[in-house]
């Protein structure tokens, strides 16, 4: 009999979306036991029965696009937007998913993604994921597809910016996507041979950043590149949140609503005010050594635009393995990538992790030994 397969992307966009898409596609059809019907902008379509054709002449032609031809949203299925209201919208999609006869669902995201896949899949619904971010913060797995393209696109930012830097005798920050994962910081401040590399999981002091700066005017050299992750914070900052984050689990622990809700305002006020942080440390930086100092974020600009090779393999490999799961009926998983093989990870293993970078991690001894400086 055939399997009907669902397929949705969800979350931020990132490169190799389409290349999934892809290889779920044409592995499914090639299989001749298998038909799959896409869903429209994440979750919500899902819920509103928005639905798009996926066969071999849309598949075809997709395989180097950015983005996602089904569009995406991060609407969350127990807390959606319908009309002026918030509503738990999962009976809806759970009564869509079997009016399409669907024998599965394949969900495309990062950890937030995973989170919704699982809270449907413990409905009764079959689910498998595929870890998607640029940020490569999904646990369980050896990488997230969109990591390498966004990092090369980091890496040539910061590339172009040392001529400017150089020739202007000034300081260049950049700002690099990860919140809570300073992957993509560290690869790209690496790979692009920053001076000062700044990490959510490495709080640093100013005084030291700058401090290294200053060596390098006393050796003759008056430019430095500092690559930062939106999510780095210094010494006071990072205590700051995380008392506030053991505040918040003792408060849940405890089942004190109360106190849950006055934590969760103060993490909103940290939030609001840690946003400028980036802006704060350039200023500082160039009172501290004396020279100008320019900011550059570069946002959304890492999100876009053509998957690399790698990210288009790493896609193509995780599409075909889903089907593979499918087809043994493995679900509520997440096809998860280990060394050169995949593996399905069950999915209430994945939820409520992060992938961080670990202070001791190669990339950072790496970066060290050849004298990048992390503020600490």
């Amino acid at each position: 009999m055939n399997k009907h397969i669902g397929i949705l992307t969800a979350g931020g966009d990132s490169p190799g979306l389409n290349a999934a898409i892809r290889a779920i596609g044409k592995s499914a059809l090639s299989s001749g036991r298998m038909q799959i019907v896409g869903f429209r902008d994440g979750f919500r379509g899902l819920m509103e029965n928005r639905t798009m054709r996926l066969d071999r002449e849309v598949l075809s032609s997709i395989l180097t696009r950015g983005g996602t031809i089904l569009g995406t949203s991060r609407d969350k299925p127990h807390k959606m937007v319908v009309g002026a209201e918030v509503m738990d919208m999962t009976d809806v999609i759970c009564d869509n998913y079997r009016r399409h006869n669907l024998d599965v669902l394949v969900c495309i995201g990062g950890g937030g993604t995973q989170k919704n896949a699982y809270r449907l899949a413990q409905k009764g619904l079959n689910i498998i994921t595929l870890p998607k971010t640029i940020d490569n913060d999904v646990a369980m797995t050896d990488v997230t597809f969109g990591f390498h393209t966004a990092m090369e696109i980091a890496t040539e930012a910061i590339d172009r910016l040392h001529s400017t830097a150089h020739s202007h005798h000034r300081i260049i920050v950049v700002e690099i996507m990860g919140h809570k994962a300073g992957w993509l910081a560290l690869g790209a401040g690496v790979a692009g041979g920053a001076d000062i590399i700044l990490i959510p999981e490495i709080p640093y002091d100013l005084q030291s950043a700058a401090n290294a700066i200053r060596k390098r005017q006393l050796r003759g050299t008056n430019f430095s590149i500092v690559a930062v992750a939106e999510g780095a914070l210094n010494i006071e900052d990072s205590k700051i949140l995380h008392d506030l984050q053991t505040k918040k689990a003792k408060a849940k622990e405890a089942n004190d609503s109360k106190g849950r809700k006055k934590v969760a305002e103060a993490l909103q006020e940290f939030t609001k005010r840690c946003k400028g942080n980036t802006v704060r440390l350039t200023e500082e930086l160039e009172k501290l050594t004396g020279l100008e100092s320019r900011l550059t974020i570069l946002g959304h600009y890492q999100r876009g635009g053509t998957p690399s090779a790698a990210d288009r393999l790493l896609s193509t490999r995780l599409g075909s393995a889903c089907v593979g799961y499918i087809d043994q009926g493995i679900y509520g998983v997440m096809v998860a990538v280990d060394g050169n093989k995949t593996k399905a990870v069950p999915l209430d293993q994945v939820i409520g992790k992060k992938n961080l970078v670990p202070p001791d991690h190669p990339w950072v001894k790496s970066a060290r030994d050849v004298g990048t400086c992390f503020g600490d």
